[in-house]
């Protein structure tokens, strides 16, 4: 029995994971993995890596992340504090949805997650202070193929929902992308 609901969004691979959350008056269990449960929406290799991530400040800006072959990465990406707004941008070559992105709010209160296939870049807004992400990888981190995209690229168009107040000097530092860029193998 599944403890996941899964919504499959305009992103070919891309999906919405709603966790079940299992209460009494103690409080609540919750399941964040399940490799049997995801394996029908893509989720094929084991967990690489897991990742935890805090943000101070509301408008903070995280992204856009991704890797190239031969280490391109699913990410599950699940909100445990605060609320961000999580964005997913289609890198792949040949897709019909290419440089086409898709955002959804992530909470603690709401227990969703994302679902981000391989070939995707990824960051988030934090809509409130103090917000915390847990990422399970499909691949470790590998310096040396990451990529990424600048969070205010005209040719993406992504629509923050508030002024971006902070943005890393390594982040702010990725190019646009250029017209001869055809994507990510995958």
């Amino acid at each position: 029995m599944s403890r996941f609901t899964v919504t499959p969004l305009p992103l070919s691979g891309l999906n919405r994971i709603e966790r079940q959350r299992l209460g009494d008056d103690r409080g609540y269990l919750t399941r964040i993995f399940c490799a049997q449960d995801l394996a029908s929406i893509g989720w094929k290799k084991p967990i690489a890596q897991i990742n935890h991530t805090y943000t101070a400040k509301r408008g903070t800006v995280r992204g856009l992340h991704f890797q190239y072959p031969p280490h391109t990465e699913m990410k599950l990406v699940n909100c445990l504090r605060g609320e961000v707004w999580d964005v997913a941008v289609d890198l792949r070559v040949g897709s019909p949805t290419f440089l086409q992105w898709h955002a959804e709010v992530l909470s603690a209160e709401n227990g969703a997650a994302l679902l981000i296939p391989e070939g995707f870049a990824h960051g988030f807004q934090a809509l409130t202070d103090d917000v915390e992400l847990l990422y399970c990888h499909s691949a470790p981190y590998h310096p040396e193929v990451e990529g990424g995209g600048h969070v205010c690229d005209p040719r993406l168009g992504i629509t923050w929902p508030m002024p971006i107040t902070v943005l890393s000097d390594r982040d702010n530092a990725f190019a646009l992308l250029t017209d001869d860029f055809k994507g990510i193998e995958v």
